[in-house]
């Protein structure tokens, strides 16, 4: 619960600061944290990294 609170706390305050400022790249910062925050989880998996990805992508909804 926690890392959804932080990322959407980052997201508040990235969406004020590109509004304010008037610059777009204080929007990349909340796809950064996901993307970040996504690839360390991946990396918890206890297989290797690309068979983890391999697996990820192979999943049928």
């Amino acid at each position: 619960m926690i890392p959804v609170i932080i990322l959407s706390l980052i997201t508040v305050v990235s969406v004020v600061l590109a509004l304010r400022r008037k610059k777009v790249i204080f929007m990349l910062v909340p796809l950064l944290g996901l993307f970040g925050f996504a690839f360390v989880k991946v990396l918890m998996v206890p297989m290797p990294f690309w068979e983890t990805v391999r697996f990820i992508f192979n999943l049928q909804g």
